[in-house]
C-alpha cells in the first residue's frame, strides 16, 4: 500500500492516514513535520529539503501513508505510483473539523497554543478557495487531475467504522 492524501487543513487527511496506518500497520508521514521549521508553526523549511525527506521516507519503505496539504511534497511520492486521494469537503466541514480538533502535540507545545493559532488556521481554511499556488484549492485540483496513476476525490466527509470493519465507504484502492 502507498497512498498520499492531498486536501485543505481540517478535510479529514491526518484522521483518514491515522486510521489507514492503525488498519493496515503501514508506516505513515504527516508532511507538516518535514514542511516546517520544527517548533516553528508556519515557518517553512527549504522546499527542495523538504521534498528531499519525502523521497526518503517513500524508498526506505516499501509500504506508506503520506498526508498533507503540500501539492509540492505530494508530488514527490507521484514516482511510487501511490494512489492519491484528495479530500475535498468545502469549507464548512473543514472549518468545523478545525474547530473541534484534538491537541496536536506533535504541532503544539499545548492545547492552548494549538488554541491560540486557531483563527490562523480558520483564516487560512477559508483562503485556501481563492488562492493560488501548492498550498490552494487550485494547487491541489492541477495535482490531481495530472496525476495519471490510481486517484479518488471525495467531496463528502468520509465515516470511518471501528478498526477491522474495512474501508470507509467509497473508499477503494483497486481502480484508476
Amino acid at each position: 500500500m502507498q497512498v498520499a492524501i492531498l486536501g485543505n487543513s481540517g478535510s479529514g487527511k491526518s484522521t483518514l492516514a491515522r486510521w489507514l496506518s492503525q488498519q493496515s500497520g503501514v508506516p505513515s508521514l504527516d508532511l507538516d513535520s518535514i514542511a516546517w521549521v520544527q517548533n516553528e508553526v508556519a515557518l517553512l523549511r527549504p522546499a527542495e529539503e523538504a521534498e528531499r525527506d519525502v523521497r526518503s521516507f517513500c524508498e526506505k519503505n516499501s509500504s506508506w501513508i503520506i498526508e498533507g496539504c503540500y501539492a509540492n511534497l505530494i508530488r514527490q511520492s507521484f514516482q511510487f505510483r501511490p494512489t492519491l486521494i484528495f479530500l475535498n469537503p468545502g469549507e464548512a466541514a473543514c472549518r468545523a473539523n478545525c474547530q473541534s480538533r484534538p491537541w496536536e502535540s506533535h504541532k503544539y507545545g499545548s492545547k492552548d497554543e494549538q488554541d491560540r493559532h486557531l483563527a490562523y488556521l480558520l483564516k487560512w481554511v477559508s483562503d485556501y478557495y481563492t488562492l493560488q499556488g501548492d498550498l490552494s484549492l487550485a494547487g491541489h485540483r492541477a495535482c490531481f487531475d495530472h496525476y495519471p496513476g490510481m486517484k479518488q476525490e471525495f467531496v463528502d466527509r468520509l465515516e470511518f467504522e471501528s478498526p477491522g470493519h474495512g474501508l470507509p465507504s467509497g473508499l477503494d484502492f483497486g481502480r484508476e
